[in-house]
């Protein structure tokens, strides 16, 4: 038996992501089996899946379960909170770790993803990226929907890229939103969501309204980010909230970046009149 017929190992933290990823490998055939993180996932999606809860700080536990099941494959998605260390449940080898996992957590959310995935490959396993377990949810170049950013949007598309990639690289956020050349918001640890919210807060003559959209959201991978961890997601909510926050479009990275359910995002951004890109900066 291959690699790839072997049970894909996902660790699955918070979010709609593992759950999305889970369901198009398993729809392009791989069998999978997840491992969810106490603290970080809440929904009942796993049940669809052999699995089981683990803390973060039971990597023994882990990997003997990936072994148990025959997963030579492991792929980490979805949001994972810093750990509150005094509170969280240890096996050995978590105990053994501890030190190294709290300094992995002072340096970053990209550390800490890093060193748990590290810890399977230490193990002997292969770490993969979603683009290589879901490749089709891996935004391409060119537009999700009927609609298409006009040439006074590139500008704004440019800089928006040019902010995270030079913010990413301090590891702060993966998105900014840029109206008419002014850098509007910057995503830091409260996510794209909550970043969004505060845009209609601002005075009108910075940004769009409901009579004239105005401003792009852009969403990219940090240049200090590993791809198998943790790549920039757009899906229908993030469309909902970029029309609530009156802008005229979201750029995502091609190549670098998911696009959760493509068909009903496109859908979406039609009914609400907003330009979903995939764009190589």
């Amino acid at each position: 038996m291959s690699t790839a017929e072997k049970p894909l190992g996902l660790i699955a933290g918070g979010g709609e992501l593992p759950r999305v990823v889970a369901q198009a490998a398993k729809a392009a055939g791989r069998e999978i089996y997840v491992v969810a993180l106490l603290g970080s996932v809440v929904e009942d999606w796993t049940n669809a899946f052999p699995h089981q809860f683990f803390s973060p700080g039971e990597p023994g536990r882990i990997i003997k379960a990936f072994k148990d099941h025959g997963v030579e494959e492991v792929l980490l998605c979805g949001r994972v909170d810093r750990p509150k260390f005094n509170d969280m449940k240890l096996d050995a080898k978590g105990m053994l770790l501890l030190p190294k996992a709290i300094a992995a957590a002072r340096e970053g959310d990209d550390a800490l993803l890093r060193f748990i995935v590290g810890i399977c490959e230490d193990a002997g396993m292969t770490a993969i990226s979603v683009a290589q377990a879901a490749p089709a949810l891996v935004a391409r170049e060119g537009v999700a929907g009927k609609l298409a950013p006009q040439p006074e949007h590139k500008g704004d598309i440019e800089k928006a890229f040019k902010i995270v990639h030079a913010l990413g690289a301090l590891d702060v956020g993966q998105a900014a939103v840029v109206c008419e050349g002014l850098p509007l918001a910057v995503e830091a640890a409260e996510g794209t969501d909550a970043m969004l919210l505060r845009i209609p807060t601002l005075r009108e003559s910075l940004r769009g309204t409901a009579d004239k959209k105005r401003g792009v959201l852009v969403k990219a991978l940090k240049p200090t980010q590993d791809a198998k961890t943790d790549m920039p997601v757009v899906g229908v909510q993030t469309v909902r909230n970029a029309a609530a926050a009156f802008l005229v479009g979201i750029a995502v990275e091609a190549g670098s970046a998911l696009i959760l359910d493509k068909a009903a995002v496109a859908a979406e951004a039609d009914r609400l009149g907003l330009f979903v890109v995939g764009v190589k900066p």
